[in-house]
């Protein structure tokens, strides 16, 4: 079984699963607990939620799974629920291609925002596929820590096309809910 990811989802797989998604300017952060075998793959859109309205791409007031500080989080907290120890963990991330011309280079500041987050929660990074100009298609198997990464091409429409509906959704769709950060 393969659990497919769209922007602001994560999946914690105990079970053996895949996990899939593909990305522009968006980020995945592959984490798993390499004692354990377990873990998982978030899909954030933008790097910090800016609940006073100062976001790049609008006022959307919310704290989602959309946003990067919020998806690592629920992340890793989700993997320590299941038994999964901070100091087992292990991160590959991938994502951040610049694929719009017309936008800010938000894959740019994605992958600013996830390094300095890995590096300052002391996880240690076992792999990158990051920047550049190409959306990539990843497929993630959590028990091996295998992530296999196809970069696709940069016209490819339909990542164009998702890339741009993103942007409308966030600008217009704020997402409701409590969150708590620890």
């Amino acid at each position: 079984m393969v659990a497919t990811l769209h922007p602001g989802d994560y999946y914690v797989a105990a079970t053996g699963e895949l996990i899939g998604t593909i990305l522009g300017s968006c980020v995945s952060a592959c984490i798993r607990d390499s004692r354990l075998r377990i873990g998982g793959m978030n899909h954030f859109m933008l790097p910090v939620d800016h609940s006073d309205g100062s976001g790049a791409w609008g006022s959307t007031a919310s704290a989602a799974t959309r946003f990067g500080n919020v998806a690592m989080e629920r992340l890793i907290n989700e993997i320590l629920k299941l038994g999964g120890r901070r100091a087992d963990l292990e991160v590959k991330l991938v994502g951040g291609g610049k694929v719009l011309d017309s936008l800010s280079d938000v894959g740019a500041r994605n992958i600013r925002f996830v390094k300095e987050y890995v590096q300052a929660e002391g996880f240690t990074v076992v792999g990158e596929d990051l920047g550049d100009l190409y959306p990539r298609k990843v497929l993630y198997d959590p028990a091996s820590g295998s992530a296999q990464v196809k970069r696709l091409a940069r016209s490819d429409g339909r990542v164009v096309a998702d890339e741009t509906r993103y942007k409308r959704a966030i600008d217009s769709t704020p997402v409701g809910g409590d969150i708590e950060l620890f």
